[in-house]
């Protein structure tokens, strides 16, 4: 099957397209078009074994915002037909709704089945969204929550398939090296340090946990903590809650020594008050390091209570140090969730389930079409 895959520049999602895609990539032919974001030397790179990524020239060399690329949609939709007119793809997937208008005017009167991921933003996109989603032969997403929100949209419910997000669990896994600590328990928040992301809500249920560190990973470059505005604000949101010693901020971690630093931890923490797609909390279960997550998004679907973690209401300091107490308390606990919550992702998340899920997506789309 030949795959071409229409994906955004940056962010989260492009590491999930690009690990998908080397899955997919063992059996088919897959293109992934995205535009060009610096000046690369090649305007085709191949990626892996039956993946290559295409560079398109459409607006300047550098990130943008959703809003912004709108203005070069026209010529990245002139590309695609281009590209697509010469070799026909079997299957077009979209992965934003600014990838999703170019792949439909690239594709027009084609006859390629499209389709799409969306993650409903009820932001003033909706209408497009809307519009590509009863357009799609297939909607692709990532939770429960996201496909009750299409439905609710107006995307026919058959057309729907939930796919979360995955993980590498050659990396994520329970054996492996484990980041130094010291004598006090440790839980470790992975994420930015905006307040709605819950970092905060983690330093204030600090203050019910005697003996216990909070490490923060996540935000600016280490050397910059100092001087960054939402660095500062949990660093002085601890002192004056009189945990400041058993906070520590590390900064942005590099992702090949997050696995270690989830080991080291007693639990992990993860509290948005928002959850597109739960990658920490899959990558903490997948380490067998339980978790205690916020009841929302994702996590409603990956974390199951008091079986493979905890889950709690976002902004709910006092709770979360009730939970924390019990983990860490209790080591049998936190070995039996930890050990289920990597058996749930190895069978659930991996990379290799995931790609199927979509090739069963693409499949049932090209026989419709």
């Amino acid at each position: 099957m030949k795959l071409a895959i229409v994906a955004p520049t940056t962010g989260n999602q492009r590491r999930h397209i690009l690990a998908v895609a080397r899955e997919l990539g063992h059996d088919h032919q897959v293109t992934i078009y995205s535009r060009r974001t610096s000046a690369e030397p090649k305007q085709r790179t191949r990626l892996t074994q039956g993946v290559t990524i295409e560079h398109i020239d459409a607006g300047p060399a550098r990130d943008l915002p959703a809003d912004e690329v709108v203005s070069y949609l026209p010529e990245l939709g002139r590309y695609l037909m281009r590209s697509w007119s010469a070799e026909r793809p079997d299957v077009i997937h979209a992965h934003s709704w600014t990838t999703g208008l170019a792949a439909v005017a690239g594709s027009e009167g084609m006859g390629v089945p499209v389709t799409q991921t969306l993650r409903p933003s009820g932001t003033t996109h909706l209408k497009l969204e809307q519009a590509l989603g009863r357009r799609a032969s297939a909607v692709i997403t990532g939770s429960g929550d996201e496909e009750s929100a299409l439905i609710r949209l107006g995307v026919p419910r058959r057309s729907i398939a939930v796919i979360p997000a995955g993980v590498d669990v050659s990396r994520f896994r329970r054996l492996g090296a484990v980041a130094a600590r010291g004598t006090r328990k440790r839980i470790l928040h992975v994420g930015s340090l905006t307040p709605g992301m819950g970092a905060h809500t983690a330093v204030r249920a600090l203050t019910a946990l005697l003996d216990v560190e909070l490490v923060i990973a996540g935000g600016p470059d280490p050397a910059d903590l100092d001087t960054d505005r939402e660095a500062r604000r949990l660093t002085d949101l601890a002192a004056g809650l009189g945990v400041g010693d058993r906070v520590r901020l590390l900064g942005r971690v590099p992702r090949a020594q997050v696995p270690r630093l989830m080991r080291s931890a007693d639990a992990v923490v993860t509290l948005p008050r928002e959850v597109p797609s739960g990658v920490v909390a899959l990558e903490a279960m997948a380490c067998g390091v339980p978790v205690i997550a916020s009841a929302v998004g994702a996590h409603l679907d990956s974390v199951v209570d008091g079986v493979t973690g905890m889950l709690v209401p976002p902004d709910r300091p006092a709770r979360t140090a009730r939970l924390a107490r019990t983990l860490l308390t209790d080591i049998t606990l936190r070995t039996a969730l930890g050990y289920a919550g990597a058996d749930r992702v190895r069978s659930r998340y991996s990379w290799e389930r995931i790609a199927q899920e979509l090739l069963r997506v693409y499949e049932d789309a090209l026989v419709r079409s």
